[in-house]
């Protein structure tokens, strides 16, 4: 199990690291792309922290339609088979997210209810969890997997216990949010309290009179002038200077606003992402709007369609690459293009087009708020694409996770 767990560090730091690296390793700008590639080897996104609902209305998602994209926390997935896709590949460079999707298809496949899937993934403090993943889990992994999940810590404790406490607190993601909190309480607020509001005029004022305060004091601008404060983000170095970009000149201002959306733009009972930001975990069923794959009313589906999902540890140029041409319907790129050099996006969208069926549909978002693909994609390639403009706008405002700039839709020309 030790040298399972070995192989997987080594695998995945090699793998985030070739997309990360464009400069030199010992200038400034290498060590810390370096650093992020160090810190993204582990587990980043306990959850995805983009709003399938978004992708399934910009997709227009339908029984039939084959699927590509990054896996991340998986949540993406599992709600994309509520509408019945023929085919689902999912590919990560991150070897614990590629775990973690695997662990969550064989907790649907082979826990005995919907009530139990819940229990696992939507609620905080079960501790019988490990013992759920031992009797209906663990027996269907195959052997990495189960070394990632229990592999002990320094305390002996296996990585799976986490589930009997708060997952959500774990990962990068996880640590950022806890840290943002305890910077808040020590100017004296607690984001928490944004959940006793009883509507979005009060979401507004607890907004502007306790939380836009804080983004304008010293130490937090200059904490966050540093490209390392946003690692937990799992925003690399070269996504920090597209962000810049769309706010008022610093990180601090971006992130302020940014906050602003997710706190003030969406009813709380509506917005999960908000839940798991402020009150640090998902609603319970009836209090609030939850993830797709964990509503009572979409368990059978997904669960009739998880056979439909494959899982690859691989880089999406490489997994096109294998594919036919003409045999992929939607393609969903999360925010990766952010890290990509000009050689790197080419490949990637060579690969789209040769392998895009008519009619197909790509979907991205990006730090910053306009597309990254005029000037830097080969017009050759870019011809063959049209830019929804308008109804790109519509799912930005629309994007419940609110941390992006940009929400991007592309459909193939006829």
């Amino acid at each position: 199990m030790t040298n399972v767990s070995g192989e997987l560090v080594f695998r995945r730091g090699k793998k985030v690291g070739k997309a990360v690296y464009q400069n030199r390793p010992l200038s400034k700008e290498g060590l810390s792309e370096r650093l992020f590639a160090l810190l993204f080897s582990g587990l980043v996104y306990p959850q995805i922290w983009e709003d399938p609902e978004v992708d399934i209305e910009a997709m227009q998602l339908a029984e039939g339609h084959r699927i590509v994209t990054i896996a991340s926390g998986g949540c993406n997935i599992l709600a994309y088979l509520t509408r019945s896709p023929a085919r689902i590949d999912a590919v990560d460079l991150n070897a614990a997210h590629i775990a973690l999707n695997k662990m969550k298809l064989a907790a649907v496949r082979h826990l005995p209810s919907q009530a139990d899937l819940f229990r696992f993934f939507g609620t905080a403090g079960t501790e019988h969890n490990s013992h759920a993943y031992d009797r209906f889990i663990a027996p269907h992994l195959d052997t990495a997997t189960r070394g990632y999940w229990e592999r002990r810590n320094w305390r002996g404790k296996r990585r799976i216990a986490t589930f009997d406490n708060n997952f959500y607190k774990t990962g990068l993601l996880g640590l950022f949010i806890a840290a943002g909190h305890r910077a808040a309480k020590l100017y004296g607020v607690d984001p928490a309290g944004i959940m006793a509001t009883g509507n979005r005029a009060e979401q507004r004022r607890f907004f502007d009179e306790y939380l836009a305060p804080i983004f304008d004091r010293r130490a937090l601008r200059w904490i966050t002038s540093r490209k390392s404060s946003l690692f937990g983000l799992g925003i690399p170095p070269a996504q920090y200077d597209s962000l810049l970009t769309s706010g008022d000149g610093s990180m601090a201002g971006v992130l302020r606003a940014r906050l602003e959306k997710l706190a003030c733009d969406f009813p709380l009972e509506n917005n999960y992402f908000a839940w798991q930001a402020f009150a640090r975990r998902y609603p319970e069923p009836g209090e609030a709007a939850l993830p797709a794959y964990l509503e009572q009313a979409n368990y059978a589906t997904i669960r009739d369609n998880i056979d439909r999902v494959a899982i690859h540890h691989a880089n999406f140029t490489e997994l096109l690459a294998s594919k036919d041409a003409g045999s992929v319907d939607r393609y969903v790129l999360l925010d990766a293009q952010d890290w990509m050099s000009d050689v790197q996006l080419n490949a990637l969208w060579s690969e789209i087009t040769r392998t895009a069926a008519p009619g197909a549909r790509v979907i991205f978002r990006t730090a910053a708020e306009p597309s990254l693909l005029p000037g830097r994609l080969s017009p050759a390639l870019l011809d063959q694409w049209s830019y929804a403009d308008e109804m790109s706008r519509d799912f930005t405002a629309r994007d419940r996770s609110a941390i992006y700039g940009g929400f991007h839709l592309y459909v193939n020309k006829p």
